[in-house]
């Protein structure tokens, strides 16, 4: 990515990088080149799998280090530990206020739209074998389990593993220690800012493979599964995109309108992060440079650091809406009649194993797996019915994973004191340049960047 540029004038906006440096460009023209390839070359497209899986995997390289490294310097800079405290804490009502939310209003949509009301498959005819191995990790992953999980073997071994959770664990306890060192810590503290400098120069070596690793993803996922397949289920495929953009605009816009921004600017600003997302299906493709966005759109870096790992694992408002819309789904195409108690019981159900697959490799499907069978009602086999294209709606799932921490994230920073109003209306106004947004915020000072006139 190229350097920052000059801000411009007062009340002009910022000229963006041109067609063949924009990274939003690039990727919007990769997505493209991927679909193509796929519906028309599949056998060539499937081929190119390895350069999405590459980019991921890239990515959640340094994800470990900038986790730490922007927690550690955050935390530990704030002079009242007990703010971090009711940080997280706030965060947590948030995340979950917001989550059941997202819960209910899938189960509201489904009972209104019935999706698989006219499919009627018979539950003896359905595959159990086809999702077999989602229910094995489903098992295997209990909320009892995700809280010790939570708990690394070693130190080192969360950065092994890059458990995001884990990683966090460990930098809010290394940064409350470093913090009760006082002037002896300083030095420590001043080599892991420039520790978090030189992380983040990786980062921006690691978004120019960005858009080869989304034309990887879209090819292989149009050659493997095909347009065909969202064909067959167009119609839940279509709810469940309309459902995410209705929690999108209407319930996270209104948070937005009511905490002094609004939603469609802050998707513009976030126009490369979405991308990235969409063509990867991986929302943690992009969390270490939704880390530098917010912290350049005017939030305090201790908020930024500590709001977006949590938000990663347990503010899963997209998820949690397949989650309700799929589960009833399946019922509704099994000729499965749920009653108003089996719903509610269906949703409290979801609500915990949503938690207890954070983390896990195709999280929403497993989860779905996890909420199905602990309700024998509902056959765990009817999940083969969306096999096909959990993939596509892996990409709505993790798109709206990501707008909705955003949100969190400058909300959070609002209602703690710790939000540049200015600066945030400078950056959703387009009055900071694509190249000024990616610019990581200098380490010297992790506090709220300067406010642009």
């Amino acid at each position: 990515m190229p350097e920052p540029t000059p801000t411009c004038p007062q009340g002009q906006p910022a000229r963006g990088r041109s067609l063949f440096t924009s990274l939003y460009a690039q990727v919007i023209i990769a997505v493209v080149a991927g679909i193509a390839l796929g519906h028309f070359c599949p056998h060539a497209a499937v081929t190119l799998k390895p350069l999405g899986d590459g980019f991921i995997r890239l990515v959640k390289m340094v994800i470990p280090p900038v986790i730490f490294l922007t927690v550690v310097t955050g935390v530990a800079g704030l002079s009242d530990l007990g703010q971090a405290g009711r940080l997280a804490g706030k965060a947590m009502v948030y995340f979950l206020t917001f989550s059941s939310l997202a819960l209910v209003v899938g189960m509201i949509v489904a009972n209104v739209v019935q999706p698989g009301a006219h499919i009627h498959a018979s539950p003896a005819t359905l595959d159990a074998h086809a999702v077999a191995a989602y229910t094995a990790k489903a098992q295997a992953h209990s909320f009892s389990d995700f809280l010790l999980n939570i708990i690394p073997d070693t130190v080192v071994s969360a950065f092994v593993s890059g458990d995001i959770l884990q990683v966090l664990l460990v930098a809010i306890l290394f940064s409350i220690s470093l913090s009760r060192m006082g002037s002896r810590g300083q030095a420590i503290l001043t080599l892991l800012k420039q520790l978090t400098q030189l992380v983040f120069g990786v980062v921006r070596l690691v978004m120019y493979a960005a858009p080869i690793g989304a034309l990887g993803a879209m090819a292989f996922t149009i050659g493997r599964f095909g347009i065909g397949a969202v064909m067959h289920l167009a119609f839940l495929v279509a709810t469940f995109y309309a459902t995410s953009a209705l929690f999108v605009l209407v319930i996270l816009g209104a948070v937005a309108r009511w905490n002094g921004f609004r939603i469609l600017p802050l998707l513009r600003y976030l126009r490369e992060e979405l991308l990235i997302v969409l063509g990867t299906s991986s929302s943690e493709s992009a969390l270490p440079t939704l880390i530098t966005r917010l912290e350049n759109a005017g939030c305090a870096p201790s908020v930024v650091g500590l709001v977006v790992p949590m938000g990663y694992s347990f503010n899963l408002d997209g998820t949690n809406i397949y989650m309700s819309l799929s589960a009833l789904f399946i019922a509704q195409a099994t000729d499965v009649h749920l009653g108003l108690g089996q719903q509610v019981s269906l949703l409290l159900v979801a609500m915990i194993s949503s938690k207890g697959a954070a983390g896990v490799t195709g999280a929403g499907f497993v989860t779905l797996a996890a909420t199905l069978a602990v309700v024998p009602d509902v056959p765990v086999a009817g999940m083969g019915l969306i096999l096909g294209i959990d993939r596509f709606m892996s990409e709505c799932r993790s798109l709206t994973n990501i707008i909705g921490n955003a949100v969190a994230t400058i909300v959070l920073a609002r209602w703690e004191g710790a939000l540049d109003t200015q600066r945030l209306a400078a950056a959703l106004s387009g009055r900071i340049s694509d190249a000024q947004a990616d610019a990581p915020v200098m380490p010297a000072d992790r506090q709220p960047r300067p406010t642009i006139n």
